[in-house]
């Protein structure tokens, strides 16, 4: 075939009507299992492309989500979108997924495209858009779910956790333990990051105790883990007992620079983390750390979505998934 194939093509193919085609494209439930499945092959056949833009504007239904996140490279976000997938396939919604790479700047460009093809609905990571990107939001009238941590203000619904709370608990948990010179090892230092760091602040001053910071806005790795202890060891003379790190990767770093340095976990100095990563249990000594459900924030956001005047009734479209301190060998 020379030409882009069209519906008609795939009717001849299917050997139904190209109102068939488009009844079974548009609305599989309302056709049978068998006739779905010829204009299935029929498309396959054909190679057809359905427009979708078009069959929005007929149906009033897109039958497709927005999802933007910080990084596709950061395990975190993989579980939550995992959660996002596992919802949306029963419900037969499409995801289109963005990576705004921490850039307010490109999120603004990414929700731009995204809300040109017509979304059912979008899910955000964060709650610090910019005034243009909200504006966007606000004018699309469609619901937007905020995820990974908690506003007062959400521009439509919101799920999520007080970063704020966490960083807080668990340096309380440290200072529990007996540490003291407990410092807090920081990466990239994007708004969530700036949550943990103001909560472990706030615990530490509460406590009366100085608060000390090592933080940098480089991307977070194990690598960088390394260099922020040995950095944060020097600039205190050594004399810390504990180190809160804002992420697991740092924590990892941090431990294996602690067993090249021949300093004892958590005998000599504790190491916690943030995220709860697999890896964190595995390691000797296992790393305490800071979980959430963030397959369960995706799940959720994603009924948000379908359901969104029943949540926005619940508690004002916010939901609190909260978080648990995992207590493990390292501090």
């Amino acid at each position: 075939m020379s030409r882009k194939p069209n519906l008609k093509d795939v009717a001849k193919v299917a050997g139904v009507s190209a109102i068939t085609v488009s009844r079974a494209l548009s609305d599989p439930d309302k056709v049978s299992e068998k006739l779905r499945a010829k204009v299935e092959m029929a498309v396959r056949q054909t190679g057809y492309i359905r427009n979708q833009a078009a069959s929005a504007l007929a149906s009033s239904r897109s039958g497709v989500i927005g999802v933007i996140i910080p990084s596709l490279s950061n395990i975190v976000f993989n579980e939550v979108l995992a959660g996002i997938y596992e919802m949306a396939q029963p419900s037969k919604l499409q995801v289109l997924l963005g990576d705004c790479h921490y850039s307010p700047l490109e999120e603004e460009k990414l929700l731009a495209t995204l809300l040109s093809q017509s979304p059912e609905g979008l899910i955000l990571t964060g709650t610090d858009q910019t005034d243009h990107a909200r504006r966007l939001l606000q004018n699309a009238e469609i619901p937007i779910v905020q995820i990974m941590e908690l506003t007062d203000s959400p521009i439509d619904m919101n799920v999520g956790f007080s970063h704020f709370q966490a960083g807080f608990d668990m340096t309380r948990y440290l200072l529990a333990k007996g540490y003291r010179r407990v410092a807090f090892l920081g990466a990239r230092m994007d708004p969530r990051t700036q949550q943990r760091l103001a909560g472990f602040s706030q615990a530490m001053a509460d406590a009366g105790l100085e608060p000390l910071v090592q933080s940098t806005p480089q991307a977070s790795s194990i690598k960088l883990g390394g260099q922020l202890l040995r950095s944060a060891l020097s600039g205190n003379q050594g004399q810390l007992d504990a180190v809160f790190c804002c992420n697991d990767d740092l924590a990892l770093g941090a431990l294996f620079e602690a067993r090249r340095m021949n300093i004892n976990v958590p005998g000599q100095l504790a190491i916690c983390g943030f995220n709860d990563l697999e890896a964190s249990a595995l390691v000797e000594p296992a790393i305490t750390s800071v979980a959430a459900s963030r397959f369960e924030m995706g799940k959720t956001a994603v009924q948000m979505l379908l359901k969104p005047e029943q949540y926005r009734h619940q508690g004002g479209g916010i939901i609190d998934l909260g978080f648990n301190i995992v207590g493990r060998a390292s501090a």
